[in-house]
């Protein structure tokens, strides 16, 4: 038995009990075997981490102690080529049943004539370096998890501006999948590399210094610029060397839009007019606004049905949340009813997230369905349903969303006409037409003329911060004589077009559009005769575009601010043709 210790002393040149003690200093364990395998010697790491007394392994048989194939395989007894090498884990249980994985490496200890007596091994326990690593892998999964459900957007960059973390809400912000992004600059998401933002988180990287709740945009997959609230700072690793970046980021677009809403509050003092006709849609909606009746506002292109949802909305109790402006006529038919209501993850090609629709955006305040007369059949069944039930289903979703929203809908169209034409359901009309505010064009308002030019006149040189010019009598004379087919809006086109013209004291006839002095101020255009005074405004702006674009359709509609089949489909109604 003794006769492995013995070589082995002679060979290390210290006492085999000694050298156990150093391996138990090192916290390493260590046993001797003779050459029949015998254990003959065992230090106390040792039987720690197999969680057995000496007394149970001494004299025993190596391969009774370490069961398993890796052991039998790879022993130095029977392979002495395989000496000093890490052979497989293999798993032992302690005293107090828990697994250690260990790793062995044994060298075989050879007498004098080269013959092998024995062999030593030391036994590694590596289970707190796994367990630190899977603890490290788990906290690294926690904290993603975590990052993932803030409602925050944050991505992190290395020293070189690369980027190699971004979480779930930066890409439902940013519109990017994180898979499109990672390694690259985070200069992609901001509109040029000069941006602001883009400065201050290289500020942050090269002083050190944090940039907290700071303003700018984002450009988003879409490029659209995304208003966001910012902070910026360095990350530091654990010797105080910076190593990257961090971005924390929040949406500010609903909150731009309310704030919008806010700073150009609209109430009843925005509404102008002495017209007994304006009087009664005073009265109408002072009572109106407090509740929340759904409201139809008809009247021809440019009569304020914009203005009146706002002042409505301004009145009411939903003031405090978001008026959320839809327009159904600029949005193409195929993508509307995602717009509206929202789609989910998978719901079609590219939906690669939940994204909310406008209904959600409007959540507690109000939707102003604008031109509803164009919102597509297919789509006015699930208006219906919000309406009736204040649920809907977003698109490729079995799940139905509720909602609280006031709908306020405005068109320049006869509705009852598109019900008889089957182009809009009954139900819905009368769903909608519960409080109905008709707005007379301009035309049949003159006696307001006068008031509104001047008002019109001092609101925009307010806003250029100038003097108003007093109006001479002949360049009013002509404003009054004016049929104003684009209602207040057109009013206001020219007011702003005089204006800019006039560098005197008084604005003059000289300053007013051509086809506004033709005529004693009345506008004869040939080809609009066909077309209905309440649509002529709009028929005159498509026209006008054409000519200038040379009848290239896609660059009228960019032109017009509208999509190239909302250009065609009111193109076909004016039988406009190229």
């Amino acid at each position: 038995m003794k006769t492995a210790e013995t070589t082995l002393q002679k060979w290390l040149g210290i006492r085999c009990d000694h050298w156990l003690d150093v391996m138990d200093e090192l916290n390493i364990g260590a046993f001797v075997a003779d050459g029949r395998r015998r254990i003959t010697a065992i230090n106390l790491s040792a039987q720690a981490l197999l969680g057995l007394h000496k007394t149970e392994v001494l004299d025993r048989d190596c391969r009774e102690v370490f069961t398993g194939v890796p052991c039998t395989v790879t022993c130095v007894l029977d392979h002495p080529d395989a000496s000093g090498e890490k052979n497989p884990d293999l798993e032992v249980t302690d005293e107090e049943n828990r697994r250690h994985l260990i790793t062995r490496m044994a060298t075989p200890i050879t007498n004098g004539r080269g013959e092998i007596a024995g062999c030593m091994t030391i036994l590694q326990d590596h289970s707190p370096i796994t367990h630190l690593i899977d603890r490290l892998h788990y906290e690294e999964h926690r904290l993603k998890i975590i990052l993932d459900n803030l409602d925050v957007g944050i991505f992190t960059v290395n020293r070189g501006g690369l980027i190699n973390f971004f979480n779930r809400a930066a890409e439902t912000i940013s519109g990017y999948d994180r898979h499109q992004v990672l390694g690259k600059s985070f200069a992609m998401l901001f509109p040029d590399t000069e941006t602001e933002d883009v400065c201050l988180l290289k500020e942050s990287i090269a002083s050190g210094k944090a940039r907290t709740r700071c303003r700018g945009c984002m450009i988003d997959r879409e490029g659209v610029n995304v208003p966001i609230r910012a902070n910026y700072m360095a990350l530091k690793n654990e010797t105080d060397v910076i190593i990257g970046g961090l971005a924390t980021f929040h949406d500010m677009t609903l909150a731009h839009q309310f704030n919008q809403t806010i700073s150009n509050r609209y109430t009843f003092h925005d509404m102008i007019g002495k017209d007994p006709a304006m009087h009664r849609i005073f009265d109408m909606v002072s009572v109106v606004a407090p509740s929340d009746a759904t409201v139809l506002v008809e009247g021809a292109t440019g009569t304020g049905k914009d203005l009146m949802a706002r002042v409505i909305h301004s009145a009411s109790r939903r003031a405090a949340k978001p008026l959320v402006k839809v327009n159904c006529a600029a949005i193409p038919e195929n993508l509307i009813e995602s717009e509206i209501f929202g789609y989910v993850k998978g719901a079609f090609t590219g939906a690669e997230r939940d994204k909310p629709g406008r209904f959600s955006d409007a959540e507690g305040g109000t939707i102003f369905l604008d031109e509803i007369g164009d919102l597509p059949l297919s789509l006015q069944a699930k208006l219906l349903r919000v309406l009736e039930d204040r649920e809907f289903y977003p698109l490729g979703s079995r799940r139905t969303q509720k909602v609280d929203v006031r709908i306020i809908s405005a068109t320049n169209r006869t509705l009852t006409d598109l019900v008889n034409q089957g182009l809009f359901r009954q139900d819905l009309y009368y769903r909608l037409n519960v409080m109905r505010i008709e707005l007379p064009p301009l035309a049949a308002r003159r006696g307001d003329l006068p008031l509104l030019i001047r008002h019109i006149a001092r609101s925009l040189c307010a806003a250029r911060a100038v003097t108003p010019p007093a109006i001479s009598r002949s360049a009013m004379q002509i404003l009054l004589n004016y049929d104003y087919p684009g209602n207040v809006r057109e009013l206001e086109n020219i007011l702003e077009h005089a204006l800019i013209i006039c560098r005197e004291v008084m604005i003059q006839p000289d300053h007013l559009p051509d086809y506004v002095r033709q005529r004693n101020g009345r506008r004869t255009l040939q080809e609009s005769a066909a077309v209905p005074a309440r649509d002529a405004a709009e028929y005159h702006r498509i026209l006008s575009a054409l000519k200038k674009t040379g009848g290239r359709r896609q660059q009228a509609a960019r032109e017009l601010g509208m999509e190239r089949t909302t250009l065609w489909r009111k193109m076909k109604k004016y039988q406009i043709r190229l």
